[in-house]
């Protein structure tokens, strides 16, 4: 779905709190050491625009020395902390990347931290969190659960709670974007900007709406993790208790009253992807802009390339907001992708269970150039006769083109081949 926020009366951004360009602009005064928060580059991309009929320019946020945006949220609230002469034991809770962000930011101002994370959460994450200072604790099924565990432990002496979006100096640091994308693209039409909790679109949407109205804002959720149609229809943060993504940078389950009253106030359209958009979208990043996002980092380019979001004849900005996509995760984008285009084939072929018959079916495959990964026999099937058998080929193809011409081969020589993927 696409729900036009100008249906919303607009409220109080945070109901009592909120954040203004002058939050934005101090927050980015504040940025004085690029090995800890960096201008990231706008790359111009023939591909996609030519894909979605708009000129794109990609913000590459990824590129950021942590991998994603939440540096400079973490930045801008942990260096006032340290200057105002606190010494608080630094706890926050995340996924992965607010994790990072607060861990490099803690140890450069020169607090110690803690960091809560989902027991599921990705082990490359977790070994940056800790690369970068902080002692990490895994606790809970989800970002929820571990959320909860946080909030417990910074209710002893001495700790300060670093929330990943519901804090008007973390979404002030965040929305330092907002004037770094309207410098370096001041004809920009539209903004594309990934949700989670909404501390990202609700900084960046603050900082374009003071700066050029006519801008538009468009935030992006994963379907199965959307938490903002409901809070705009009901007028209060919902909660989804049991968000399910690939995209886990934007997995959080919830809002806040800070962020959805920003989202009500200055933005413009909010959209849903699927996972099979997102993965979709991974790819098409990696293989046309040769840029690898994590799931989070891609749905901004997902909702551009579903056509939820219309960007004919504009100039637009996707937020590439995150790069740490983990490994196997990498790995089942990557094989459903080749399964999707008919590259990766899982073939059935029933034979008569005796010698010759693997090496024959093999040597067709081998000279029409495709690649066998995996052979296996199935024998104990229902349907076979007696002394007959299946093989199972996972085949490697150029192509829908060349698939099509294996299985043919195949079947022109006798043999019965049925595709099971």
């Amino acid at each position: 779905f696409a729900l036009s926020t100008s249906l919303i009366r607009p409220v109080d951004a945070g109901y009592g709190m909120t954040v203004t360009l002058a939050d934005i602009e101090a927050a980015r005064d504040r940025f004085d050491d690029p090995a800890i928060v960096r201008q990231t580059p706008i790359e111009t991309s023939r591909s996609l625009s030519a894909m979605s009929g708009g000129d794109v320019h990609l913000k590459m946020e990824h590129l950021q020395r942590t991998g994603s945006f939440k540096t400079r949220g973490a930045y801008n609230k942990l260096k006032q902390e340290a200057a105002a002469g606190g010494d608080k034991h630094v706890v926050a809770a995340s996924a992965g990347n607010h994790a990072q962000g607060v861990a490099l930011a803690a140890t450069t101002v020169g607090l110690a931290s803690t960091i809560v994370m989902p027991e599921n959460a990705p082990q490359a994450k977790i070994d940056a969190t800790r690369s970068y200072g902080a002692t990490v604790e895994l606790h809970g099924s989800n970002f929820g659960e571990a959320m909860a565990h946080a909030k417990e432990m910074a209710e002893q002496p001495g700790m300060l709670f670093v929330h990943a979006y519901d804090d008007p100096d973390i979404v002030a640091g965040q929305g330092t974007l907002g004037l770094e994308i309207y410098e370096q693209v001041p004809d920009v039409d539209t903004v594309i900007v990934p949700i989670g909790g909404g501390g990202l679109i609700g900084g960046i949407s603050t900082a374009l709406s003071a700066l050029d109205d006519s801008v538009r804002v468009i935030g992006v959720q994963a379907e199965l993790a959307s938490t903002v149609h409901e809070s705009l229809r009901k007028g209060v943060p919902v909660d989804e208790e049991s968000p399910k993504t690939i995209a886990d940078g934007i997995a959080t389950g919830s809002i806040s009253e800070l962020t959805l009253g920003l989202i009500e106030t200055h933005v413009d359209e909010v959209v849903t992807v699927s996972d099979d958009d997102i993965a979709r979208a991974i790819l098409v990043v990696l293989e046309r802009a040769k840029q690898l996002v994590e799931g989070a980092g891609a749905a901004a380019v997902a909702a551009m390339l579903s056509e939820r979001v219309d960007v004919e004849g504009e100039t637009v900005v996707p937020l590439l907001c995150g790069g740490n996509i983990d490994m196997s995760m990498l790995q089942t984008v990557l094989t459903h992708a080749l399964t999707d285009r008919n590259q990766l084939l899982h073939l059935r072929i029933r034979i008569r269970d005796q010698p010759g018959e693997m090496g024959r079916i093999s040597g067709i495959i081998g000279e029409l150039g495709a690649n066998i990964r995996t052979v296996r026999h199935d024998r104990a099937v229902g349907d076979l006769h007696v002394g007959d058998a299946y093989l199972v080929f996972q085949v490697v193809t150029s192509g829908e083109s060349h698939a099509k011409s294996v299985m043919a081969a195949i079947e022109d020589v006798g043999y019965d081949v049925e595709r099971v993927n």
